[in-house]
């Protein structure tokens, strides 16, 4: 699994979250407006002859202010014993390369170990610091999942599906993550990223999804409706992209008009065209399949 790739989906797409809800103090002078998604960076070890690639670099500017700095995420998915000094040379660089402050930050993202990871790397010799390099970390299972669920914010609702969480909270753990998000009121495309997270990291065996179904039945109808809307609303989506990639294949790209008619198809009526569409021959049948519901 792509553990860099879809944490850094989700941090790039709602920055401003994370950094409010773990970063309260950066968050008083971070400019919004002002962020600045770098290219990614990969730097060389020498020595050892490997290359190393930052997870996600972020040019802000303080708030008010002209003066700009550097917020280097990196999400570390298993533990190693030489990372403190792999953060120090990661800032050594940035700072060498952009002149501007750089504030790192680490999210250990793993289920275990669970002791705490250090957050500092120093060179020292017999009555005398040499260097005393500190970085910001988070790390996910020492967190407390309930802590985050009546937080009312994006990030908590994906991440907590990688906080700690004891076995048999794991069916309720999904309940809040779900529920937290469906009381955001997020756009489809984004409530879809997390709930495709929270899909990927907090997964359940049939008896936990049963247990999951009880939990369900707890929540208020508003809380039921808005939770299935969104899950209606994923599945949709997933089997739009299913049906027009098939209709691709068969037909070759379709006109615009008719991808938008096949958008407003409900999830039944997507389900009887894949049911359906193995015997159309030309896009003309297809149009004229679609000519039975009022979508425009």
């Amino acid at each position: 699994m792509d553990h860099d790739r879809i944490f850094k989906e989700l941090l790039t797409t709602f920055f401003v979250e994370f950094v409010e809800l773990f970063l309260p103090d950066m968050y008083a002078y971070l400019d919004p407006a002002s962020l600045e998604f770098l290219d990614k960076e990969v730097f060389t070890d020498v020595t050892a002859g490997e290359k190393h690639e930052v997870d996600l670099v972020v040019k802000a500017r303080f708030r008010g202010e002209e003066a700009f700095f550097l917020v280097h995420v990196e999400n570390q998915a298993s533990a190693q014993s030489e990372f403190p000094k792999r953060m120090f040379t990661y800032f050594a660089r940035l700072h060498e390369k952009y002149a501007l402050p750089v504030y790192p930050v680490v999210l250990f993202s793993y289920e275990t170990p669970q002791r705490a990871e250090p957050r500092q790397y120093r060179v020292e010799f017999p009555g005398k610091t040499v260097l005393h390099f500190e970085y910001t970390v988070i790390q996910l299972n020492r967190l407390s999942w309930r802590k985050f669920a009546s937080q009312p914010n994006p990030v908590a609702s994906a991440l907590m599906a990688r906080m700690k969480i004891a076995p048999r909270d794991r069916p309720k753990a999904r309940i809040e993550c779900l529920r937290l998000l469906g009381t955001l009121k997020l756009d489809p495309a984004r409530s879809k990223l997390i709930g495709g997270f929270i899909e990927t990291y907090l997964q359940l065996s049939a008896a936990e999804m049963r247990l999951y179904e009880r939990e369900f039945a707890k929540l208020t109808s508003n809380e039921k409706e808005s939770t299935m809307e969104m899950i209606t609303s994923w599945e949709k989506t997933g089997m739009e992209r299913v049906v027009l990639r098939l209709l691709h294949r068969r037909f070759g790209q379709l006109p615009e008009a008719l991808e938008k008619r096949i958008d407003g198809l409900s999830a039944e009526e997507l389900e009887n065209l894949t049911d359906t569409f193995l015997d159309m021959t030309t896009p003309a049948e297809l149009e004229t399949w679609l000519s039975r519901f009022n979508t425009q």
